[in-house]
Formats: structure tokens, C-alpha cells, sequence
């Protein structure tokens, strides 16, 4: 199947799974939240939007692999494409109640992202793109930002929450990294930051000890809306390294040498 073609299938995919997140939002009780690691929460939401998406992914492409946060599926070890699933990114702010959450789904090709969606639940936000054909917002093409100096800049980062032992690292790209714009968000959520960043609202990006569930799609957006998209080291193996630092060309080459000072 082309890729173009599989896109607003998966789009569906994803609304469905937004739909049963949001109608579970309505009457969701903090009863059912589970610790699966310090810090670390999720509830039987996370696990049943995980299996609707496995199931309705499977159908549409049966010899695809999976790598999922929750692991409710086995992955072919040996499929050349795989599903790389978040099924409610920002599952903390979900139990809270805070809007800003979502379902990631991306399809990597040897490990490289060459399609992703990123739907955002509570604005019914469907953010697409497909390897070489450039990214979109609710089916509107979109563009990193054009802010050339810090002074302008709003940046976003992922603060540890659970892994504290690049902790004195992190709080010295803090420090400095508060210096240099308008500010810095932490919305929860890495796959809404890189949509944001894709669609030109941050300027810049930047988190350590991050899965390759939580930014597959939003890497292969922030590229195909023009940006720039390393690892902390200033490499291109964010999926395996764990960190990311995503922006437009004008800004995040010189925050990339921020990362490689500290870390």
C-alpha cells in the first residue's frame, strides 16, 4: 500500500482511539490509575486505546511489526516496517485533567520514520505527515518557525520525572537554556512539543531519557515541516540514543552545541 494512500487510514486509527480516550475522560476515576514504575502511571485507558490501535494497524498492514509503551502485542523481530505506538502520550496529564494529550503513531521503515500522526485529543488536532511530502495540520500544510535569534524564541522542554541520573546535567542546560528566550513550557506530552514545534509555536525542543514511542511521528513531522531534528550528541539516532533536541535551522544547530556542552 502507498504511504499516501495508509496516512488517513491511520488518521482514523488515531481518531477512534482519541474518541474512546475522550468519552473515558467523562467518568474516569483516579481508582483506576496503576504505578508501573516511580513516578511512572498509567490506567486501563492507556492499555484498551493501545489494543484498538494494534488491532485496527494489524488490519491494515498484517506483516508490519510493533514496538508499543504499554506492550500489549509481541513485535515480528524480523519486519522491516514497524509501528512505533504511544497510545495516550501524556498519560499523567489525562489523570489530572489537564488537555493536553494524545495518541502517536508512526511506521518506521529500517528503524527510520517515513510516516507519523500525531492526533491531539481535547482540540481535535490531527497533525499528519509522510516521508518527502511535507507536513500538515488537519490536512493544512505547516512550517517550523522563522525566528532567527533567541531573544524571540519560546522553547519547551520534557522535565525528569523518574530518572534523575543526568539530573546535575539537565539543570545546567536548564540554567542556561532560561536565559536565552521568551521562556520555557513543559506541556507533558513530547509528541505535542514536537508538534508544536513542527507547526512553528516552539522554536525549539529539547528532552533526555525519551522513548521512541513518545517522538517517533513527531520527528518525522518537525522534519517535513522544515526543521532540524538531533540526538543530544548532534547525531541522527534520537530513536536509539533517548534524547532530542527538534527546531528550526535557524536555532537548533547552536542549542545542539548546549546539549553536546553539558551531556
Amino acid at each position: 500500500m502507498e504511504l499516501l494512500d495508509l496516512l488517513p487510514k491511520v488518521c482514523e486509527v488515531a481518531k477512534e482511539a482519541g474518541a474512546f480516550i475522550r468519552e473515558q475522560r467523562q467518568s474516569f476515576s483516579d481508582d483506576a490509575v496503576e504505578d508501573k514504575g516511580f513516578h511512572d502511571v498509567v490506567s486501563y485507558v492507556d492499555k484498551q486505546s493501545e489494543q484498538l490501535v494494534v488491532s485496527r494497524l494489524t488490519d491494515l498492514w498484517p506483516s508490519a511489526g510493533f514496538i508499543t509503551e504499554e506492550k500489549t502485542v509481541i513485535s515480528k523481530t524480523d519486519a522491516e516496517y514497524e509501528w512505533i505506538i504511544d497510545p495516550l502520550d501524556g498519560t499523567t496529564n489525562f489523570v489530572h485533567n489537564i488537555p493536553a494529550y494524545c495518541v502517536s503513531i508512526a511506521l518506521t521503515y529500517r528503524r527510520k520514520v517515513v510516516l507519523g500522526v500525531v492526533y491531539e485529543i481535547t482540540r481535535d488536532e490531527c497533525y499528519t505527515a509522510v516521508k518527502g511530502e511535507g507536513a500538515f495540520l488537519n490536512g493544512k500544510p505547516i512550517k517550523v518557525s522563522g525566528t532567527k535569534n533567541f531573544e524571540r524564541s519560546l522553547l519547551a522542554t520534557g522535565i525528569p520525572f523518574h530518572d534523575f541520573s543526568f539530573q546535575e546535567q539537565y539543570i545546567n542546560l536548564l540554567r542556561e537554556a532560561m536565559t536565552l528566550g521568551r521562556g520555557i513550557r513543559r506541556i507533558g506530552s513530547a509528541a505535542l512539543d514536537l508538534a508544536y514545534v513542527a507547526s512553528g509555536k516552539f522554536d525549539i525542543f529539547f528532552e533526555y531519557n525519551i522513548h521512541d514511542y513518545d517522538m517517533a511521528a513527531g520527528v518525522l513531522l518537525v522534519e517535513e515541516a522544515g526543521g532540524m531534528v538531533y540526538d543530544f550528541n548532534g547525531g541522527d539516532n534520537m530513536l536509539d540514543k533517548g534524547s532530542v533536541v527538534a527546531g528550526n535551522p535557524h536555532l537548533t544547530p547552536s542549542f545542539v552545541a548546549l546539549t553536546q556542552k553539558y551531556f
